[in-house]
């Protein structure tokens, strides 16, 4: 599935329009979550039906598209069926329980409701919120796909305007050469990461770096009276930095994850928890900052692209551990060179990348692997050689 997404353009009438549908989803959502604390046994399939119920009774919900009404179903269903799993799975701490919402954003299409221009640079919606035709700008060509692959038309609203989203069926892959390099990543603070080749990469610090014009705008906004149209451009300003700093972490994490899938075969990283992370708040706004989970998505996506394989190992001891002798060498985390008895003398990112990959290449710790015709049903690479018998199968 493809997302693309462009800058809409139109009069001030339809983009209010756009808020009044965006309102209405969020009313859906809400009043499907009340019929579910209520007590009612419901499914997916009854709060669909539950939306033709609502359209009968409030005018504004029958002004929408009917598949898009379907959609804020869903989305109510999503969180419900998400703390069902928590539940389940015995997830430790809060399970998620669905919440009301109050910030929707983004009102999303199906199959119906809009009609595609010819020339593909503008896009009517046809249901009877009257947004009307609405002007695309953007880089990406849809003239590539046709409209039966577009699946769903999400319209969402930022602080810098109001876009289109595309979600287009296909399926995406590329050939590239095989390089025969194979690398263990090591994410940290100083740098974004180091790698078994003593390859480092610069840290950007997207926030830190724009956190004194985020203060200024902060401040603008509390010296404002609130209610006022004042407040509500300085807010719009807030957002506008936010929004840039949250493009430029993206752009970073996109860029630089393509890089290494496409000069690497085999790319081991930690299966970081960054949820218990950032629970140490001297480091919690660094950690965020850095957006390693977003930069390990973006691999392991740009991995099934490429046919790379991605391998995401445990990190326990990593950085204690010698890489030459295996000997486990305490140390804080101020100190930053590894020093063992048996006469290695590294850079403590650089040791624990080699390690990373020692137990990438292994069969010990994979909990996240996908590669081409390299898995078992349960996603780990074999540890029986080829042509010998065993009495059982190597667990890892």
């Amino acid at each position: 599935m493809l997302v693309f997404e462009f800058k809409t353009y139109g009069k001030r009438q339809q983009f209010d329009a756009v808020d009044q549908a965006i309102r209405t989803v969020q009313f859906i959502r809400n009043k499907a979550i009340r019929l579910w604390m209520d007590g009612e046994k419901i499914g997916k399939n009854d709060l669909s039906k539950y939306c033709a119920l609502l359209a009968k009774e409030f005018s504004f919900c029958d002004e929408l598209n009917s598949m898009a009404r379907q959609a804020s179903a869903e989305r109510s269903w999503s969180a419900i069926s998400r703390f069902y799993d928590n539940c389940k799975k015995k997830v430790p701490g809060k399970k998620g329980f669905p919440q009301f919402q109050k910030d929707n954003r983004s009102v999303e299409y199906k199959t119906s409701g809009w009609k595609l221009a010819t020339d593909r640079k503008s896009i009517t919606f046809t249901d009877k919120q009257g947004i009307g035709k609405l002007k695309l700008k953007g880089t990406r060509d849809l003239h590539f796909y046709q409209v039966t692959q577009i699946k769903r038309v999400r319209l969402v609203k930022r602080a810098d305007g109001y876009y289109v989203q595309f979600c287009i069926q296909v399926d995406r892959s590329e050939v590239v050469e095989i390089t025969g390099n194979a690398i263990g990543l090591d994410v940290g603070l100083k740098e974004f990461y180091t790698d078994s080749n003593v390859i480092a990469v610069e840290n950007p610090r997207f926030l830190r770096k724009g956190e004194c014009r985020l203060k200024k705008s902060q401040r603008r906004v509390s010296r404002r009276v609130k209610g006022s149209n004042n407040r509500k451009r300085a807010r719009v300003t807030l957002g506008k930095r936010h929004l840039k700093i949250s493009r430029q972490r993206k752009d970073f994490a996109v860029k630089l994850a393509r890089c290494v899938i496409q000069s690497n075969d085999c790319i081991a990283y930690e299966d970081l928890r960054i949820k218990n992370m950032v629970k140490n708040h001297c480091l919690a706004k660094s950690i965020n900052d850095a957006s390693w989970y977003m930069f390990r998505v973006w691999m392991e996506y740009f991995g099934k692209v490429f046919g790379r394989i991605t391998i995401a190992v445990s990190p326990n001891g990593t950085s204690q551990e010698c890489s030459s002798c295996g000997t486990i060498v305490k140390k804080s985390l101020s100190t930053r060179t590894h020093v063992c008895r048996c006469g290695c003398v590294l850079d403590r990112d650089h040791n624990a990348g080699k390690n990373i990959l020692s137990r990438g290449l292994s069969t010990v710790g994979h909990t996240g692997t996908w590669g081409n015709n390299t898995l078992n049903a349960c996603g780990e690479l074999t540890a029986t050689d080829v042509e010998v018998i065993l009495h059982r199968q190597v667990d890892s």
